[in-house]
């Protein structure tokens, strides 16, 4: 135990407006939007590296390689970034144009398709590769489900009370009757690429668009995750300068300035009601007083701090019970090389930044994602890895040494509980060595351009960085828990029932995983108008008196 810690155990300060469990970005954001109205907060991390899975660390000499997240798309939709000043602390995004390209199986002579912010240029691409049908089709679907992905992000920005999610979604075109509308909404990702598009393809580079969220496209109520690549012609995602981590760096730079405190290398060990409040005792002993907290770690981590503190456990189990983590969700390269994939199926006139700035899609058959799905149910490996593949160091140089590139695979569906009795720790380097051999028959060479491996399987993605049963999403985000239901109705409010001034934030919660930040801006402003509220009640009663 370090010095520090041993004498903050068994401390107590003086009582906070609020204290922050986890650093993740929800977390940092809940704290700067309290700290920016003028709460007292302190931010309780147990690792010793701020921002959670939006973290930036030196894997390799001279490498800023990401712990979790890589590309943010969600956050540059929401306002976050300008209402809490994050430029002016550091903040810097690099627009990734174009967003993501889909290269031609090995055994095709057509070219890839080039997903860029114009939809024209995209749709030229498209007809290139696919045909014109294909390319009106996918005006079309941009023209239909780019302005219900804008209605979607609107849902996300508070708690999805239906007051607020009928605000969101009213005056969308029901042109079809309300009826269609809904069934649009809550059908598969398949159903709708396959009324769309004729392209196998085409559909399998949305679909593997769709999935990043978790659940395959088959599933009902995945038709939105697909029609989310709509709105990357407003604003495709962006690449934070320095890696993502810079994101979270800001965060604290601007929590910091406004007299808040980052403590790191010191978790939560208990959350425990009093009279009066809260008081968080740390892993090192030392005990905290606090009116209100905000819980940004996993949600089935708060309901375990929670029964350390003495909340009813036969309550807590039934919680327990009804989440589902899943199966488990991917694994991670992170790779140093010497250089960037190279596509044969390429356009004729495309720089490297063409095919690399945003996300690679390396699948060409939905049949290849169907079946890495039901092997994860099944506790198996994917027969073939589905990976997607991200290599920024080609737009922001900073993040590699000169003559040096980044790049990650994400290999979606490898089971966290592996059957037979077999282990990760066994299996992760040859599984990883599978992986970049699909990467080499889409780009020939790129296995013999690695010259540093990082591997994140399932089992280091949960021990690192708290991520339960490796789901980087936390729980599932399958239709039952979305929106009213996530993670579970009594919780989906981001309050604990027998609990209050606890607020929840973090993807355990609306809207889910990815880097949004608005469970975290909503947690602030619930905390927020419920301490205004307690203020205009206790006035009323002084002047009963």
């Amino acid at each position: 135990m370090s010095a520090t810690l041993q004498e903050n155990r068994g401390r107590s300060d003086a009582t906070l407006d609020a204290v922050v469990v986890g650093s993740g970005h929800n977390a940092l954001v809940a704290a700067c939007y309290l700290a920016r109205d003028g709460w007292s907060v302190e931010v309780l991390e147990r690792d010793t590296v701020v921002g959670g899975a939006v973290s930036t660390v030196e894997r390799f000499p001279g490498h800023k390689v990401d712990r979790g997240s890589s590309a943010h798309i969600m956050i540059r939709h929401t306002g976050i970034i300008e209402e809490l000043e994050l430029a002016a602390h550091g903040l810097r995004y690099i627009d990734c144009d174009p967003w993501a390209f889909a290269p031609a199986p090995a055994d095709s002579d057509r070219p890839g398709i080039v997903f860029h912010r114009s939809l024209d240029r995209t749709c030229r691409s498209i007809e290139e590769s696919c045909g014109r049908a294909d390319a009106d089709a996918y005006r079309r679907f941009v023209g239909t489900w780019g302005p219900r992905t804008e209605r979607v992000m609107r849902a996300f920005s508070a708690p999805p009370t239906g007051a607020h999610l009928l605000r969101s979604f009213w005056g969308l075109d029901t042109a079809d009757g309300g009826a269609a509308l809904s069934r649009e909404f809550l059908t598969s990702g398949d159903a709708l690429l396959d009324e769309y598009f004729d392209s196998e393809p085409l559909k399998a580079a949305l679909a593997w668009f769709g999935a990043q969220s978790g659940p395959p496209m088959s599933e009902p109520g995945t038709a939105p995750m697909v029609g989310f690549a709509a709105l990357m012609h407003t604003l495709p995602p962006g690449r934070a300068v320095g890696g993502s981590g810079a994101l979270t760096a800001a965060l604290s730079a601007r929590l910091a300035a406004d007299g808040g405190t980052v403590t790191l290398g010191d978790g939560v060990a208990e959350l425990r009601r009093t009279s009066d409040g809260w008081t968080v005792v740390t892993e090192s002993g030392r005990r905290v007083r606090a009116r209100n907290v905000v819980a940004g770690c996993h949600i089935l981590t708060t309901l375990d701090l929670l029964e350390r503190g003495g909340y009813d456990r036969d309550t807590l189990d039934g919680w327990r019970r009804r989440i589902r983590v899943g199966p488990g969700i991917g694994m991670v390269l992170r790779l140093g090389t010497d250089a960037l994939p190279s596509y044969p199926s390429a356009p004729a006139d495309a720089d490297a930044t063409t095919t690399t700035s945003g996300l690679q899609l390396l699948v060409s058959d939905r049949a290849r994602l169907r079946t890495a799905h039901g092997a994860a149910l099944a506790g198996e490996l994917p027969p073939d890895p589905a990976v997607l593949a991200m290599s920024f160091s080609s737009i922001d140089p900073s993040i590699s040494p000169d003559g040096e590139h980044q790049v990650t695979l994400w290999s979606q569906w490898h089971p966290y509980r592996l059957s037979g009795g077999r282990d990760w720790a066994s299996l992760g380097e040859s599984e990883a060595d599978r992986i970049v051999a699909g990467v080499d028959a889409l780009a020939p060479g790129f296995a013999d351009s690695v010259r540093h491996r990082h591997v994140q399987t399932p089992a280091d993605i949960e021990r690192e960085m708290g991520l339960l049963g490796g789901n980087v999403m936390h729980v599932e985000m399958s239709l039952d828990q979305m929106m009213l239901w996530r993670p579970i109705p009594e919780l989906a409010g981001q309050r604990v029932p027998d609990a209050d001034n606890l607020y929840l934030t973090g993807a355990s919660t609306h809207p889910g995983g990815g880097v949004s930040g608005a469970s975290g801006r909503s947690a602030a402003r619930i905390a927020l108008s419920d301490a205004r509220g307690g203020r205009l009640r206790r006035a009323l009663r002084r002047k009963l008196r």
